[in-house]
């Protein structure tokens, strides 16, 4: 597993691989993990920004995709899997 995890360019990409599964489930997990993946990411995005911002674009980014408050299964539409 080291040649995997050892290049940032791949954990990068499986860091990114993995983020998009969690939102793509994020709605069907119990509401405590959804926070609790809501604020690793906010901790995690605010390494770099300093300002409250990111946890309102990622709010709305969530709420956008949610099938109870977004546009359910339109927000794939265009989208290749």
């Amino acid at each position: 597993m080291d040649g995997v995890t050892g290049n940032a360019a791949s954990a990068d990409r499986l860091i990114r691989a993995l983020g998009g599964g969690v939102v793509e489930v994020r709605s069907a997990l119990p509401r405590e993990i959804q926070q609790t993946i809501f604020e690793q990411a906010v901790a995690a995005g605010h390494r770099t920004e300093r300002d409250e911002s990111l946890r309102e674009q990622l709010a709305a980014f969530l709420h956008a995709r949610h099938p109870r408050t977004g546009g359910g299964e339109d927000h794939h539409a265009g989208r290749a899997r």
